[in-house]
């Protein structure tokens, strides 16, 4: 095996042998003619020397370069020709198993940058995922640092929360110790609930899980979820059904009261029957009005997604309104004054609860309107394609600050009031449900000892579709 090497390198010596045999060859008869011509009487001695000194300094010095350079490579093939022949068996094994693992390594080190690139990806597509969460969530390491935040947690926290501890975003005790105790490995998962203080007042459902490959720099997951909707939702629900059963009890017990006075005391008393049986059969009036008002509510917040398709024009529907409501305004001696631009975009609307808003607007104009006075009805259209139906009384107005509240379930600004004109508390809250079914809003003005203005605003019914 130590043969081989050595006597390849000795056959790198003929081509050089080739070289240098060549030059002389050519150089030779380039110096005969070069004799021949400044031995001719037809050139003369100073032309033949100009010419012939140039040639033969440079084949000199082209011959001279050309035997250096071959000499040094004989002796580096020599060299290494030697060093082939002194190499046993063995060596050229460990040479060639020294290039075997060089190869082996590359592979390692291709194989580690594909890795490398698959970790990068996963860690992109992690960060993706965290930052597309809507809740905040936070990475532990192992010293309760603050590692990693995802969006959510950055613009609820701030954006310099990462390597900060825990502390300096949360100094609540329950969630610390949920963490603590997580973190200490006394248990994989830990709770808490999270009430912030007014203003926030909202509050949070905190979850702290252990990581199942928990490393030095991300030992736990920490998120928070919102629960202010679902409280406040529940706290809705809850006050709904107090006002409710509030609201049936005191005309249900009026009802049992009177039977039972019906049937002792007054039975055989004509005229205290007869005044009696009128309290029922108004009382009676009012719970009826109450669970129609109660099935209606619910009946439209199960279609409040659901946007009307039907185009109506709102003149007409007004008027008839008007025309249904005006024995109401007589009693009192009021008027309904329409100004009513019939040259205005007709809207996409449910034409029977679009009346029920009127009606309910107007009826409270009338019961909540100064005797003698107008209740005055107008319809126009705003800027951007809004149509606008406005109704207006000349009532004793309503303070500023139960303004916002108005359309609240069972809220009202005088109880005692509301009752005694037969109100249930629901009106304006089916008013603005179904508004919002229909796209539109609703805008309460008022002003105290002048009166109030309840504005519908609707988009204008797109016809092109």
């Amino acid at each position: 095996m130590s043969d081989q090497p050595a006597g390849t390198l000795r056959t790198m010596r003929y081509p050089v042998m080739r070289w240098l045999a060549l030059t002389l060859i050519l150089g030779m008869p380039l110096a005969g003619v070069i004799g021949i011509a400044w031995m001719s009487d037809a050139v003369s001695t100073r032309a033949a020397w100009a010419i012939a000194l140039p040639i033969l300094g440079i084949i000199a010095l082209f011959s001279a370069w050309h035997t250096l350079a071959a000499w040094r490579v004989l002796r580096s093939t020599d060299e290494i020709a030697g060093m082939g022949q002194r190499t046993t068996g063995s060596d050229w094994d460990a040479l060639t198993m020294i290039g075997e693992l060089g190869v082996t390594m590359e592979r390692l080190r291709q194989t580690l940058l594909d890795e490398k690139g698959q970790v990068a990806l996963q860690t992109t597509t992690a960060d993706a995922i965290l930052n597309a969460l809507p809740d905040p969530v936070l990475l532990l390491d192992g010293q309760r640092t603050i590692a990693r935040a995802n969006f959510a947690a950055r613009k609820f926290f701030g954006n310099d929360i990462v390597g900060n501890d825990l502390t300096v975003a949360l100094r609540h005790p329950t969630v610390l110790d949920a963490a603590d105790s997580v973190l200490s490995g006394e248990t994989g998962m830990a709770a808490a609930d999270l009430n912030l203080p007014v203003p926030d007042g909202r509050s949070f459902s905190v979850r702290v899980v252990a990581l199942p490959a928990a490393r030095e720099d991300t030992a736990a997951v920490l998120a928070l979820h919102d629960l202010t909707s679902l409280r406040k939702a529940e706290k809705m629900r809850a006050d709904f059904v107090a006002n409710a059963s509030h609201e049936l009890r005191t005309p249900l017990a009026s009802l049992v009261g009177f039977i039972e006075t019906l049937l002792g005391p007054a039975k055989d008393d004509e005229p205290a029957r007869i005044r009696f049986l009128g309290i029922m059969r108004d009382q009676a009036g009012r719970m009826s009005r109450l669970i129609q008002d109660l099935l209606s509510l619910s009946q439209i917040e199960m279609r409040e997604h659901d946007q009307p398709s039907e185009v109506l024009a709102l003149a007409p529907l007004l008027r008839d309104v008007a025309a249904a409501l005006e024995p109401q305004a007589k009693a009192k001696q009021m008027q309904i004054r329409l100004d009513l631009n019939d040259a205005v975009a007709p809207v996409a609307g449910a034409r029977d609860e679009l009346m029920q808003v009127f009606q309910n607007l107007i009826d409270n104009a009338i019961k909540y309107g100064r005797a003698e006075t107008q209740v005055e009805v107008r319809l126009g259209e705003r800027d951007g394609g809004w149509i606008e139906v406005g109704i207006r009384d000349h009532g004793d107005g309503i303070p500023r600050e139960h303004l916002p509240r108005l359309t609240e379930r069972f809220y009202r600004v005088d109880s005692a009031r509301s009752r005694d004109l037969g109100g249930t508390g629901l009106g304006l809250a089916i008013v603005k449900h179904i508004i919002k079914r229909h796209r539109g809003r609703l805008v309460i003005e008022s002003e105290m000892g002048k009166g109030s203005e309840f504005m519908v605003r609707m988009p204008g019914a797109d016809l092109s579709r």
